[in-house]
């Protein structure tokens, strides 16, 4: 009787907390999401979440080793705050920390990011610092206390974790923890299969350790994608570690934004009906606005499926203002972008946002290629500086 009464109240709840309302406008199909009062974390997640997609790779790790290139320059334009929204792994992870948003929403397609971003949630709540984050991540005990971890640097980090074996007792109990946490304390209601693919992303970490890269399904990519190793040890344009795990601080700011469910991991397409018009009703009613939308190089695939415009009058609805970015991942298919980097296979570019939307309706973007080139900030100091949207 008592388990019937509490599902029965957590459906009430959810009925009143988020009520979604189709048709906005003459024509419209997207959803409205009204929030009546505080949802909680796994009915926010799940209001604004839509089916999922197929998606041609096991995206476990991000494969952009450019990544932090566009940092110094979000300093430059002293980017913070805000809202951010994201796609993918672990990369969110380090914008997240350079921007310092009030809160984050990671946005994909495929269900698997969403359930991997719950098993990120749960592991910076259980970790103590960020040595231990990354030690129960992959399953590799560390050597002495972990007190002592939190003023090494991310190179001493990496050899240490490289240096342990791979525990199956560490990754059986870390496993049992990370469901404990979110199906009793986040009250997510995982399904069977849910449970199996955490467990799937979980082990494949536990397997590879700080080897574990990006992969392809469905053919034999000509590169070889960097490990997490790698990312890990990358930097922004002066040569500076910026990863979330090469400072004590950026990682606890990163915990506490977990411990108060504000980052919420959010299953939808880019191009779809309802998840990224929902985000911009939710923030609408929350007096938030976008600060940065990192994409990744999702755009690559909405023009292949003649979506771009769906994505763009998706952008259109997020609150934002002149100063919103854009980040995003241009693979040049031979095409040298004049912000390449040798070296450096993909180019992390910036844009504002208000531009994107402007050469959009003017018809300015044909093909990949012109999405890369026609209009982008210049990351170097020594070129000009950019101008935002007025």
């Amino acid at each position: 009787m008592r388990k019937a009464s509490r599902a029965h109240g957590r459906i009430t709840a959810a009925l009143l907390v988020v009520g979604i309302l189709l048709g906005i406008g003459a024509g419209a199909c997207a959803p409205r999401v009204i929030v009546q009062q505080r949802p909680t974390f796994a009915e926010l997640s799940d209001a604004l979440s839509e089916e999922g997609g197929y998606f041609p790779s096991d995206n476990l790790v991000s494969n952009e080793t450019g990544y932090q290139k566009v940092l110094n320059k979000l300093d430059e334009l002293q980017v913070r705050g805000g809202v951010y929204i994201g796609v993918g792994p672990e990369q969110n992870f380090t914008y997240i920390a350079a921007i310092r948003p009030t809160r984050a929403l990671i946005l994909d397609i495929r269900r698997d990011n969403r359930l991997q971003h719950l098993l990120y949630k749960a592991l910076f709540v259980l970790a103590r610092n960020r040595a231990e984050f990354l030690s129960l991540l992959c399953s590799r005990p560390l050597e002495g206390s972990l007190r002592q971890w939190e003023t090494a640097s991310v190179n001493d980090l990496v050899a240490a974790i490289d240096r342990a074996r791979p525990s199956p007792a560490l990754f059986q109990a870390t496993l049992k923890r990370v469901f404990e946490y979110l199906e009793k304390r986040v009250e997510f209601p995982l399904t069977p299969t849910d449970r199996e693919r955490i467990e799937y992303i979980f082990g494949s970490f536990y397997a590879a350790g700080l080897d574990i890269r990006y992969e392809t399904y469905s053919r034999r990519s000509w590169r070889t994608f960097p490990t997490l190793r790698e990312l890990l040890l990358e930097t922004d344009l002066s040569g500076r570690q910026r990863n979330f795990l090469a400072s004590e601080e950026s990682f606890q700011f990163l915990k506490q934004l977990q411990e108060r469910d504000l980052i919420i991991p959010v299953t939808g397409d880019f191009a779809g009906p309802k998840a990224l018009r929902a985000i911009g009703d939710y923030l609408r009613q929350i007096g938030e606005v976008v600060s940065v939308f990192y994409t990744s190089n999702v755009e690559y695939y909405l023009l292949q499926q003649d979506a771009l415009a769906a994505f763009a009058e998706n952008v259109r609805t997020l609150p934002r203002d002149h100063r919103s970015l854009i980040i995003r991942s241009f693979v040049g298919f031979g095409y040298q972008h004049p912000e390449a980097l040798p070296g450096y296979y993909i180019t992390t570019l910036l844009q504002y946002m208000e531009n994107f939307l402007r050469h959009h309706d003017a018809g300015d973007y044909r093909s990949y290629y012109e999405l890369g080139v026609v209009d982008y900030i210049p990351l170097r100091s020594s070129e000009r500086r950019p101008t935002p949207p007025r």
